[in-house]
C-alpha cells in the first residue's frame, strides 16, 4: 500500500480528522505525528495536505430546509391509525401523544451528512438524543421535551446554514 492509500485510510479511520482536513484547520505536520503509518512525518504531512485539497467542501444542508418540533412524541410498540409514527428506528418508534418526548422535524433536500452534522452539533452543546433517522428528504432527531427548543434552534442552523 502507497503512503498516500495508508494515510487515507488513517483518516477515514479518524472521522474528526477527516472534518478538520475539510475545514482547512489541520497543522498537517502535528496530524501526521499522530497517525500511526511508516514513513516520515513529512511525507505523511504532504499526503494529508494532498488529500485535503481533493475534499469536497459543499456544506451537507439545504438552505430551503423547513424545521418544525412536533411535541408529546413517545415510543410505541407498533403506531395506529391515530398515533402514525414519526419515527421508526429498527423495532422502536415514536408516534405524536404517547409521551412527553419533542421531534425535530426536518423537510428538504437532506443527507446522512446532514444528520451527522445535526447529531455532532447536538452533541457539542450537551443535548442527547434518544433517536434520529434521515431519508433524502426528511431529518428527525428526538430529544427530550426540555431540550426541544435549544435542539431546534440547533437543527435550524445547520440544516439552514
Amino acid at each position: 500500500m502507497s503512503l498516500a492509500a495508508a494515510t487515507r485510510d488513517a483518516v477515514r479511520e479518524r472521522p474528526f480528522l477527516y472534518d478538520a482536513l475539510r475545514a482547512g484547520i489541520v497543522n498537517y505536520t502535528a496530524a501526521a505525528r499522530t497517525l500511526d503509518i511508516d514513513g516520515e512525518e513529512e511525507a505523511v504531512a504532504t499526503a494529508l495536505r494532498r488529500f485535503a485539497e481533493e475534499l469536497p467542501t459543499d456544506p451537507p444542508h439545504d438552505s430551503d430546509a423547513r424545521v418544525s418540533m412536533q411535541s408529546g412524541l413517545g415510543r410505541v410498540e407498533s403506531p395506529d391509525a391515530e398515533s402514525a409514527a414519526v419515527l421508526t428506528v429498527g423495532d422502536a418508534a415514536f408516534a405524536d401523544g404517547a409521551g412527553s418526548l419533542t421531534g425535530i422535524v426536518a423537510t428538504g433536500d437532506l443527507s446522512a451528512a446532514a444528520l451527522a452534522e445535526v447529531l455532532g452539533r447536538l452533541r457539542a452543546t450537551g443535548i442527547s438524543t434518544e433517536a434520529a433517522g434521515v431519508t433524502d428528504d426528511a431529518l428527525v432527531v428526538v430529544v427530550s421535551r426540555r431540550a426541544g427548543p435549544d435542539a431546534l434552534r440547533v437543527v435550524e442552523a445547520t440544516v439552514q446554514g
